[in-house]
């Protein structure tokens, strides 16, 4: 056990894969400084380019991480080299006049085209500004929640706590107690467990420690899973506001989901939208009725 293992599990935060997927495509083209029409390969007539790597690292970028970096530009070559020739050989055979591939295409088509008009009107139309002014507001008047700063000696048995407990009453030092006689790992650093907040401990040592005055002790051995612990709290404080810079990609989501909201009201209200099939249209009047009491608020 660690003494990490008092606290409570917290989920890990994993970021998006397509800003993973970004990421890969960046640090290729920055490492070999290259341009995005540069040439890298020729297979028959057609060309690779450093473009080309870029949207490929974009659409395999998290099984790509499973290889290391020094091999990221060969595994993409192959595969494009791969790519050129099925495709090469696909319009020999006249697939590409297919309908349902035709189909295929304009779907992909629109796709595209909406990912880069919310790329670059919507999401790139989102200032500075407008986050600095968010962060302003939902800041203004923050009060983090209250941490304590504790150290904890931990042991086996009820008795070994009370004894320890009566050697601090007797003016013994908490730091250096702890490393003699604590089983847990903060031992080494005097029972040291750093700030923490509600909610990060187990609940009978953190309503312990969140009830001891500073520069108290508990005068009564506090119990849970892990055994008997006395502890110290050294000093009790308000988290501090995050910085704009920790929380900027949070605050930009609420802006970016109003403005596609905006966005597309604006486009639907200048083209006429008209469902054909009867079944989706009254799904979608049931949902036009559902949503109108929450615009009305």
């Amino acid at each position: 056990m660690n003494h990490f293992s008092l606290r409570r599990p917290l989920r890990a935060l994993v970021a998006p894969a397509v800003a993973l997927t970004l990421g890969l495509s960046t640090a290729l083209s920055a490492a070999h400084a290259a341009e995005p029409d540069d040439v890298v390969a020729k297979v028959g007539e057609a060309s690779i380019t450093e473009a080309d790597l870029a949207f490929a690292a974009q659409e395999i970028g998290p099984d790509l991480q499973r290889f290391p970096p020094a091999q990221w530009r060969q595994i993409l070559l192959d595969i494009l080299i791969d790519m050129k020739l099925l495709a090469k050989a696909a319009e020999d055979a006249k697939l590409d006049q297919d309908p349902d591939f035709q189909r295929q295409m304009d779907f992909l088509k629109t796709r595209a085209l909406r990912g880069a008009f919310v790329a670059q009107k919507i999401d790139g139309a989102i200032s500075e500004e407008q986050i600095q002014a968010a962060y302003d507001k939902q800041f203004a008047d923050y009060e983090g929640p209250e941490e304590v700063h504790a150290r904890h000696i931990l042991v086996k048995e009820e008795a070994e706590a009370k004894a320890i407990i009566e050697e601090l009453d007797g003016g013994a030092d908490f730091a250096e107690l702890a490393k003699t006689k604590s089983t847990g790992p903060s031992a080494p650093n005097g029972g040291d467990l750093g700030y923490f907040a509600a909610g990060q401990m187990v609940k009978p040592f953190e309503e312990a420690a969140f009830a001891l005055e500073t520069g108290t002790y508990t005068k009564e051995p506090v119990q849970t899973q892990f055994g008997w612990h006395v502890i110290l709290v050294e000093d009790k404080r308000r988290q501090e506001k995050p910085s704009l810079e920790q929380v900027a990609d949070q605050l930009r989501q609420p802006l970016l989901r109003d403005a596609y909201k905006a966005e597309m009201d604006k486009l639907k209200g200048e083209t006429t939208v008209e469902i054909l099939d009867e079944q989706l249209k009254a799904a979608a009047e049931a949902a036009a009725a559902a949503e109108a009491p929450a615009k009305a608020q």
